[in-house]
């Protein structure tokens, strides 16, 4: 025979509303944790990435006469990381210039980078210093890159940084997207992306990674970019220099 009282008590209303609120308030307190945490990760992965992306590219140049990879050949359609079918709207990543020394087309990828993609960088997420590295040269404005020799500081001089852009040309504009290219301080429109908590990773031409804060534009005319994180790498405060993409 079961019995009528068994002396259990249940939550009142006010009690469930406690539990609930403290719930809520952990859960406030715990997830942005959790979310740096992830983000954390991710950066590391991400500095992992251009590490082997820098080891690969110095294999390149031993192989070239000790000269860096370009940013495309003269064609317009093979790029540092793959080639661009325009007509199709397409990007081959195991076509890119690194692909025989790293055998990885998806460690070129960016794994925090989540914005709208363009169909020519698809999600790579990094940009190559192509001003000062691999400079298009008149009358042909063919891309040659330099040769390792003419860097006389490869540890203070980008070569791969995180990098977006927001685009206010073209079809589908203004737009906030992947680019292959890292724009210098001195060309005013910055493409340097601190997408993990509000820093970027940075490969220097001697094959070191380290991270670095975006520096921002004060004119009002640049508040898109830095509501999408999108800044410099700077050193001196001064934006027409460009101390650590040139070559001295």
């Amino acid at each position: 025979m079961l019995r009528k009282d068994c002396g259990l008590k249940g939550f009142t209303l006010i009690e469930l509303l406690v539990v609930i609120a403290i719930v809520a308030i952990l859960a406030a307190i715990l997830f942005p944790v959790f979310s740096r945490a992830r983000e954390k990760a991710r950066q590391a992965s991400c500095a992992s990435n251009l590490k082997q992306i820098g080891l690969a590219g110095l294999q390149y140049a031993q192989d070239y006469d000790e000269r860096l990879f370009p940013i495309a050949y003269d064609d317009w359609s093979h790029y540092w990381w793959g080639y661009v079918d325009r007509a199709n709207q397409t990007v081959d990543f195991s076509r890119g210039f690194l692909q025989p020394y790293m055998r990885n087309a998806q460690i070129k990828a960016c794994p925090t980078f989540r914005e709208n993609t363009n169909f020519a960088y698809g999600h790579l997420g990094y940009g190559y210093n192509y001003a000062y590295l691999s400079p298009m040269n008149p009358p042909t404005w063919t891309p040659i890159a330099v040769s390792l020799a003419q860097i006389a500081n490869p540890a203070e001089t980008v070569w791969i940084a995180d990098a977006a852009q927001w685009r206010t040309w073209g079809a589908g504009a203004p737009v906030f997207e992947g680019t292959g290219f890292l724009e210098p301080p001195s060309y005013f429109n910055p493409t340097f992306h601190g997408r993990h908590t509000e820093v970027g990773n940075v490969l220097w031409c001697d094959g070191h990674v380290k991270v670095f804060k975006p520096v921002f534009r004060p004119d009002p005319s640049f508040q898109p970019h830095r509501e999408r994180l999108l800044g410099d790498i700077d050193r001196d405060g001064n934006f027409l220099t460009d101390e650590l993409f040139d070559l001295q």
